[in-house]
């Protein structure tokens, strides 16, 4: 059974950083992306950034140059570097998977900017 495992997050002041780290346990189909999404209260689930198979990295526009997303070369950790924080960053995180077969999700992990 596949499992993501969120872990980091949490309470930052603007203009700080965070990390969050996603570990995929469990056999999967082959992963062709790997990525981070986020929802606001009263929002929808947006994409954040991904990775694909290639090693190809795709940002939304407004955390283009502030986030980094990275993984692991056995596709077991997918990270996301949160630096140059903002009080709009503030969401539940999600990270996903896309395999040839499913999609997975993580557990979901508050991020809150606010000074």
């Amino acid at each position: 059974q596949v499992h993501l495992q969120q872990s980091g997050g949490g309470s930052v002041q603007p203009g700080g950083s965070l990390a969050l780290a996603c570990e995929v346990t469990g056999k999967t189909d082959d992963i062709w992306v790997m990525g981070w999404y986020r929802q606001a209260p009263g929002n929808r689930r947006k994409t954040v950034a991904r990775i694909d198979n290639k090693g190809a990295t795709e940002y939304e526009d407004s955390v283009e140059g502030r986030f980094t997303i990275s993984r692991d070369d056995n596709w077991n950790v997918v990270y996301l570097q949160m630096n140059g924080l903002k009080p709009e960053d503030t969401a539940v995180y999600y990270c996903n998977i896309g395999s040839s077969s499913s999609d997975y999700w993580g557990q979901g992990t508050q991020v809150t900017v606010s000074s």
